[in-house]
């Protein structure tokens, strides 16, 4: 089952059609969350990440948009689906209501909800390898939209059929100053002894969360330093480990890129305290 509006849909219902705004012109935002025991983990920083974003895209916030009613949607659209006691996944899409060209007749929205089962209730470290490559057809601007979780996924779904038929289990993405972004589908940490770098915001990344989650951590641990830099390809081979971040996985530890081979100690450290947080969060 879907929500749709707050009417529970079965999943095969035609309720969009042709007008939709987000397949026209990926008019549409999205979160993606993982849920533990009907709970959405980090459920405040993905509705403040929301709304910043459907103001910034002038979008019309509806009055019952409160993190309350959201909330009570999203444990509706889980219980309808038999998922209210176990892990799962959640997507939360909103899209401006049908009208105009590229200048919308109005500014209010529409959302859908949808649920599925997660395997692991909390974070895990995945033993497989995990060997990455740089996708370099098509580069991130360094701008605002970037860094929103927005339905403009094509340079991210080329990429993805790239690093799929070459074998690869996922590629990094570069800005036009050729500088290392974000992964296809989330945020990228370089380790160099102690010391974590990411990239700033300012580069185009996503504003993901489990990044955020992740620089609270390490800011209140004497253990590691961490800083908001530019990464540049020639660091890569260079690191001691490279991990990747997103709100479904949490932390993915790069086994391989090109012929560096790289550690997972403090991935798996950190990975500890990112699972400790979200019992909390």
């Amino acid at each position: 089952m879907v929500n749709f509006n707050g009417a529970l849909q079965p999943e095969d219902t035609c309720f969009l059609d042709q007008g939709n705004r987000g397949l026209r012109y990926g008019d549409a935002l999205f979160e993606t969350m993982r849920v533990l025991d009907g709970r959405v983990v980090f459920w405040e920083d993905h509705y403040l990440r929301l709304m910043s974003s459907m103001r910034i895209l002038r979008m019309e916030i509806p009055m019952e948009f409160t993190m309350e009613y959201l909330e009570n949607e999203i444990r509706k659209t889980l219980q309808a689906n038999t998922l209210e006691g176990g892990p799962a996944r959640v997507r939360l899409t909103v899209f401006r209501k049908e009208g105009g060209r590229y200048l919308p007749l109005n500014r209010e929205v529409s959302w859908i909800i949808e649920a599925e089962p997660l395997k692991d209730p909390f974070y895990i470290l995945e033993g497989t390898d995990y060997e990455i490559e740089l996708f370099k057809d098509f580069f991130i601007n360094e701008d605002l939209l970037s860094t929103l979780k927005s339905n403009n996924k094509l340079l991210q779904v080329v990429g993805s059929i790239f690093s799929h038929e070459n074998g690869y289990a996922n590629c990094l993405l570069l800005n036009h100053r050729k500088m290392v972004v974000e992964a296809l589908n989330g945020n990228l940490f370089l380790v160099q002894g102690t010391h974590l770098k990411t990239p700033p915001l300012s580069d185009g990344c996503l504003n993901g969360i489990i990044r955020k989650k992740v620089l609270e951590i390490i800011g209140k641990l004497e253990a590691y330093t961490v800083e908001e830099s530019s990464i540049s390809p020639f660091e890569l081979q260079k690191a001691d480990e490279l991990f990747l971040t997103n709100s479904v996985v949490g932390i993915c530890p790069v086994t391989k890129y090109r012929k560096a081979v790289y550690k997972k100690a403090v991935a798996s450290d950190l990975l500890g305290k990112l699972n400790a947080l979200a019992r909390l969060g």
